[in-house]
């Protein structure tokens, strides 16, 4: 009989096999109303799971992580149960969990419309209200496949099709629709309570553009209105500071069809990355990196023994030439092996660190190319560290203190932290698994972060730490990295003289600060809307001139803060100068210079900050030195604040 471990070290005896819901009304009447899943011996369930041996159980409720991506994903299902109700001929393919939400991809005849998608938020509150219970079965796949062709449904028919004969699958039952799924789901629909219809958009069946465009249609879920509420307010911001636009009205970059998941940088834009690599480039330096560069194309050998041409070959662009197979990098680090294996190493070389603005290239899928946040050719700042095991604990944490001092420069001081361990696809021992996995929980320990575990999230050479930064609006992004890998450095035969002169297989960490700087900008564009700070905004300040008589002297100011080493232009327009600081204000500028008959004279300039904040008249040596100032302190917060584009 049963005896079940629960989290706080305390066991419950049971005298026959127990579903988890039972163990939750066993603890108290208000978990056992509460329970939406549970954790048995770490795996996600239902509440109607049966435990039959001893087992350590975690109640989930919606208070948990686990318990809102429940909700997530049985409010996907809930959504095809309204579409199928509404439009009988429709057809319903997938429907995942997504941060912040879920979609779900339909087939139908015609575009789903915006009225099209209140009645089906309105259809599904009603499904919800009726507090249908949501029953797990399992069928013989065969059985599953002539069920769902019988109803019409063949996409689900394909996508069971696809399993291997003979094995069963789950499908899950509530009211008149039944769904193919893992699970685990929430008991009933009348758990369902707090969700939003967001948008619809175009997706290709498997992600594939020969095939059908299906309807995909995007949703949120929660577990409480106020926190529905303050995400669609979040949405709204977003809105505003989406980073195509943005892009197009403030003429950083563009994109097009003829090349899809690569980008255009105009001037401006490139102004931008530039002074972000050239900071990240000073990173390096200082920090003991030697900065290299390798080939693009790398040969099909080398990705086999890496582990890439099995584990990712899906997406990777590849060619051809005189009968040889090769493929454009989509990462740096095995190249970086080639170059640490050209000379023999020894102990006291090590840590040796290498950094790459390494530009590569990934075939994602078309549907999930998103602006220069999501690409399919990108650049990173990629930096690879040889070490010993004894190593690798320092490194973890001085590169963990090194990153929050770059994201502090760059206006983001909330930073979560997460351990993401070992995948089910991966290569390498299981004991050398547990060592990266302890050395990396170590150093952040050391660090002083807390942090939390996402099993299975790892890389397949090696787990890692990921590093997520908050924005001004509250949302969270993963750039950063820190990975540890046993494996990739003796695959590709990499080696060094210990002390006692053996040959021995160095430890590589793999790290990225900013990541993707496509991304990286992206966010920056999006975290400041636009309204850059001082030291990374492509055009710093601008002279402006309020009739033709002050063309010159314009002309001259904006020379000399170029000579100085200031972005600044000069506008010499005949318009009026009411309208010409309007629109050098729409280009978020972060001082907008005016001069006329008594600057002219005097030999000032009258000086606004972004926002319209009036600084007065100024010299031209007080102005420069409050750029520098402000430059060297990398500060915009108070502008920031003012105009809602800081924290």
């Amino acid at each position: 009989m049963p005896q079940i471990s629960l989290p706080d070290g305390s066991q419950r005896p049971f005298d026959r096999p127990v579903t988890v819901a039972e163990i939750a009304a066993s603890i108290g009447p208000g978990l056992g109303k509460a329970a939406l899943a549970g954790r048995v011996d770490g795996r996600l369930v239902d509440t109607s799971f049966l435990v039959e041996r001893d087992a350590s159980v975690t109640i989930v409720t919606e208070r948990d992580r686990d318990g809102l991506e429940v909700i997530r994903h049985s409010t996907a299902h809930l959504l095809a149960y309204a579409v199928k109700e509404l439009f009988p001929d429709a057809q319903v393919t997938i429907g995942p969990v997504i941060e912040n939400g879920f979609y779900y991809d339909i087939s139908y005849k015609r575009a789903f419309t915006p009225e099209d998608l209140q009645a089906i938020e309105r259809k599904m509150s009603e499904l919800a209200a009726l507090d249908e219970p949501v029953q797990r079965e399992v069928w013989q796949r065969d059985d599953a496949v002539r069920f769902f062709e019988s109803i019409g449904e063949r996409y689900k028919a394909q996508i069971i099709a696809s399993i291997p004969p003979g094995e069963e699958v789950s499908l899950y039952r509530e009211g008149r629709f039944i769904d193919l799924c893992r699970g685990p789901h929430v008991p009933s629909t009348g758990r369902l309570k707090v969700f939003k219809l967001t948008k619809v958009a175009g997706a290709y069946w498997r992600g594939d553009s020969r095939n059908e465009m299906l309807q995909r249609i995007y949703g949120t879920a929660w577990a409480r209105k106020e926190d529905l509420d303050a995400y669609l307010h979040q949405l709204e911001e977003a809105e505003k500071r989406d980073h195509r636009r943005l892009g197009r009205e403030l003429d950083l970059f563009h994109m097009q069809e003829e090349a899809p998941g690569l980008v255009f940088w105009h001037p401006k834009g490139w102004t931008v990355w530039q002074q972000v690599e050239q900071y990240m480039r000073r990173v390096y330096r200082d920090n003991g990196y030697l900065e290299v560069k390798g080939p693009q194309l790398l040969d099909r050998s080398i990705w086999e023994k890496t582990g890439h041409w099995d584990n990712f070959r899906e997406s990777m662009f590849t060619t051809e030439s005189e009968n040889r197979h090769y493929a454009l990098k989509p990462m740096n680090c095995p190249g970086h092996v080639q170059i640490y294996k050209s000379d023999l190493r020894s102990y006291r070389d090590l840590p040796l660190r290498y950094g790459e603005f390494g530009q590569c290239h990934r075939n994602e899928p078309s549907g999930a190319l998103h602006g220069i946040m999501r690409v399919r050719g990108f650049t990173q700042d990629d930096g690879h560290i040889f070490c010993t095991e004894e190593q690798i604990l320092p490194e973890c944490v001085a590169y963990t203190a090194l990153l929050q001092r770059v994201y502090r420069d760059f206006g983001f001081d909330d930073i979560v932290y997460k351990i993401a361990t070992r995948p089910p696809r991966r290569i390498g021992a299981d004991e050398l698994w547990d060592r990266a996995e302890r050395a990396l929980t170590q150093s952040l320990r050391q660090s002083g972060c807390q942090f939390e575990t996402v099993p299975g999230e790892g890389a397949f050479y090696g787990p890692k730490i990921e590093y997520h930064l908050k924005d001004s609006i509250g949302r969270s992004w993963q750039c950063g990295t820190m990975q540890v890998d046993f494996s990739m450095p003796g695959r590709l035969g990499a080696e060094y003289v210990a002390e006692d002169n053996t040959r021995r297989v160095p430890v590589m960490l793999h790290r990225a600060i900013v990541g993707s700087l496509e991304r990286f900008i992206g966010i920056l564009i999006e975290h400041y809307a636009g309204a850059f700070p001082l030291w990374l905004a492509p055009v710093q300040a601008v002279v402006a001139s309020i009739s033709e008589h002050h063309r010159g002297y314009a002309q001259q100011l904006a020379e000399e803060l170029k000579k100085q080493g200031f972005r600044a232009a000069s506008d010499l327009r005949d318009d009026k100068i009411g309208y010409k600081i309007r629109s050098l204000a729409l280009q978020k500028l972060p001082y907008i210079c005016v001069v006329g008959d008594k600057e002219v004279q005097a030999g000032t300039v009258a000086v606004r900050a972004r926002g319209g904040v009036d600084l007065g008249v100024m010299s031209l040596a007080a102005l420069s030195e409050r750029l520098r100032l402000e430059v060297e302190q990398r500060s915009n917060s108070q502008v920031a604040n003012e105009h809602g584009t800081g924290r």
